[in-house]
């Protein structure tokens, strides 16, 4: 008897899954083609549990983009809850950039498995706007970054962050660029 389709994965199932991920975001990071079969086998799983978890590359893809967007909002709110919120936006923003970098490691698998007519749509990023609105609004009422700051904003003054190489060094291009749009932040905030 097959579990319902919502109903929690076993521990074993669990682990069995969040394994395919780790090494699919790997894989098809170096190549959109990687062959599933080797996927599965680096996992350490058999063809059958792979294939009960991700019945098709699509569904791989996807649940990578939706699976690793999902950490990144997941973050705010801890981060929250252990630093100042300007710092735990900050922070957030660190997140958010190796996100832009998997994503964009990622380019080609995704558009291979949302661009065909009839092949399902990227996931929303509803979960990462409601993050850094929660992070923005908690940084504006500590005072800490200059008033009335959108997403959208947010995400207009880090766009650039999608167009750095994933394959390059990164990291210090991503740390200069979010410093500077956290010190733009900052800038005007009442609190400084």
């Amino acid at each position: 008897m097959r579990p319902k389709k919502d109903a929690p994965l076993r521990s074993d199932a669990q682990r069995n899954r969040e394994r395919i991920l780790e090494v699919a975001v790997v894989e098809l990071t170096r190549s959109a083609d990687a062959p599933l079969s080797a996927i599965a086998k680096k996992a350490g799983v058999g063809q059958g549990t792979f294939y009960r978890h991700f019945p098709s590359r699509e569904a791989l893809v996807l649940e990578i983009y939706r699976h690793e967007m999902q950490q990144v909002a997941d973050s705010a709110a801890p981060l929250l809850e252990s630093r100042e919120p300007d710092r735990a936006l900050r922070e957030w923003m660190d997140r958010l950039a190796r996100f832009a970098m998997t994503k964009a490691g990622l380019a080609d698998a995704i558009r291979q498995a949302t661009s065909a007519p009839g092949k399902p749509a990227k996931p929303g990023h509803a979960p990462v706007t409601e993050a850094a609105e929660l992070l923005l609004r908690a940084a504006e009422q500590a005072g800490a970054i200059r008033p009335g700051i959108t997403a959208d904003d947010l995400f207009l003054a880090i766009g650039g962050l999608w167009t750095i190489d994933p394959h390059d060094d990164w990291q210090p291009r991503a740390t200069w660029l979010l410093d500077l749009v956290m010190d733009a932040l900052r800038a005007g905030a009442p609190g400084r």
